[in-house]
């Protein structure tokens, strides 16, 4: 039985393929990257079981070929691209999923549920760490609620990394600018509101060692599934926050057009603002945990759910604090996002998820079965007052 990971050489990508490898469900992997150095060395890292295959996912029937007689397909690529891989994965009758679309990207995935639908094909838009865990557990602390009024999703950041360099980007930068510059768009009254980028500012108290952040209003995908799952108890409240260290050097370079796509001419040289980011960034190093630094950042997601049970008003929080994985070279959001993906797809797989169509994740992952999953990685969730809190932080012992 084949997986494939595009994008597998990424940030998160390589992650899914090694926690793949380590489930041990899999035959074979098949890593593929339009960079085949990064895919060889995402392949080699997860043992003789993956092999490396170079994919430019803009072409559609080398994508569909690559794909054919796979058992499920993580799609790790930049999130412009899911309706492309969506595409290839219906011509090669493949289940599918992805870590995000951003709201709008997400909503456009939803209105091919009747393709997937008619194909017998499951397709999961945002099963990654946020969006993914975080709509599992908002909907999980739902469960025996009879109305729910409102969800805050607030998302919070700390690195305790000693050594290592003042700026590294652990999730794709082109995603970060357009969080930073694109409007967020807010669930309110039963209606979607568009607010400036970066707007409600909050500090919020997270669960150690995050503690006391600054969060900001930013667009996210939470909300373009989470009003109509809920649409039945009455959901009239959605919104995302998010704040830590770099958000405001990441607002910066946005105000200064360096997340622009339109070209402009610089001493007779046609360049694309981004493009040069890009490539200075990775010139740089600046993608990823640099060689030789052990990281320690952590994040820890907090989902605020306000409604009623038998007439009696409830207010709970949903938690999870997600580590880094050091022994790998990954921060918490790489190792999070990825073993997200692996997990779905074992229990695709595993026919441990619900329906065909296209599916967001807090409608078709089995809640229970997925946090043991996660607590099995070492992530620990927690739905407060309810359940025990989270365990105790203890910051790792360095030498």
């Amino acid at each position: 039985m084949d997986a494939v990971v595009l994008g597998g050489g990424g940030l998160t990508g390589r992650c899914t393929v090694r926690d793949l490898a380590r489930g041990g469900q899999f035959d074979h992997l098949r890593v593929a990257d339009l960079d085949l150095e990064l895919a060889q060395a995402a392949a080699s890292a997860a043992g003789s079981a993956a092999t490396a295959e170079r994919v430019d996912v803009r072409d559609p029937a080398a994508l569909a070929r690559l794909l054919r007689g796979a058992a499920v397909c993580v799609n790790a690529v930049q999130y412009t691209f899911n309706l492309d891989v969506m595409n290839a994965c219906l011509a090669a009758g493949v289940p599918y999923l992805d870590f995000g679309g951003l709201f709008h990207m997400t909503r456009k995935q939803l209105l091919w549920d009747e393709k997937f639908r008619a194909a017998g094909l499951l397709a999961i838009p945002g099963l990654g760490q946020v969006p993914g865990v975080s709509n599992v557990l908002a909907v999980e602390a739902t469960n025996d609620l009879d109305a729910v009024d409102s969800i805050v999703i607030r998302d919070g950041w700390r690195d305790l990394t000693q050594g290592g360099p003042e700026i590294m980007f652990t999730w794709s930068p082109s995603t970060f600018l357009d969080e930073m510059q694109m409007k967020a768009v807010v669930f309110e009254d039963g209606t979607y509101r568009e607010h400036p980028p970066m707007s409600g500012a909050e500090a919020f108290e997270f669960a150690a060692p995050v503690g006391t952040t600054t969060v900001y209003r930013t667009l996210h995908s939470e909300a373009a599934t989470l009003p109509e799952s809920l649409r039945a108890k009455g959901l009239r409240h959605c919104e995302w926050k998010e704040g830590g260290p770099g958000i405001d050097l990441l607002r910066t370079l946005a105000l200064l057009g360096l997340g622009s796509d339109r070209p402009l001419d610089v001493h007779g040289q046609t360049v694309v603002p981004r493009e040069f980011l890009l490539a200075l960034l990775k010139r740089e190093k600046l993608l990823g945990v640099p060689t030789g630094i052990q990281v320690d950042d952590w994040e820890v997601a907090d989902i605020e759910i306000r409604g009623s049970r038998k007439g009696t008003p409830v207010t709970r929080h949903a938690m999870a604090r997600f580590p880094p994985k050091p022994e790998w070279g990954l921060t918490a959001t790489e190792y999070a996002v990825g073993v997200c993906g692996a997990i779905g797809a074992e229990m695709i797989v595993a026919h441990e998820t619900t329906g065909v169509g296209v599916v967001p994740p807090e409608r078709c992952i089995d809640g229970k079965k997925f946090r043991a999953a996660l607590r099995d990685r070492g992530i620990h969730t927690s739905i407060r007052p309810e359940e025990p809190p989270l365990p105790p932080f203890r910051a790792p012992v360095r030498s």
